[in-house]
């Protein structure tokens, strides 16, 4: 460290014009929804994962469980870009990306190994 450096003021994200604090209480509501859409698409991804034959008659199964994982899917990519944008921001740290990473990986190994009648 310089005599300059020590000499010179630190500029803090109060100081620094245009930014402002981060307030707790948004970034509580963003991990909320995020935790809500991933229960949501959690919900999808066990009934995919629950979904059995019932027997060689039961033609349906395989229907059933790439339409439970892939609606899945679709509830988990609007949490990833809230990941990401979170992340990004620095309102979130980046284990937030665990259970995203967790839903997809899972959902998609059930469609691809979807059981056959």
């Amino acid at each position: 460290m310089n005599i300059d450096d020590a000499r010179r003021p630190r500029m803090t994200e109060q100081r620094m014009p245009g930014l402002t604090r981060r307030h707790p209480v948004a970034t509580a509501a963003w991990a909320a929804v995020l935790l809500g859409l991933h229960t949501v698409a959690g919900f999808f991804v066990l009934n995919a994962l629950l979904t059995e034959s019932e027997g060689p008659w039961d033609h349906t199964v395989t229907d059933t469980v790439r339409l439970m994982a892939g609606l899945g899917l679709v509830v988990e990519l609007p949490a990833v870009a809230g990941t990401v944008a979170g992340v990004t921001t620095g309102r979130l740290r980046r284990r937030w990306y665990a259970p995203a990473a967790a839903l997809i990986l899972t959902a998609l190994i059930r469609m691809a190994f979807a059981p056959q009648p």
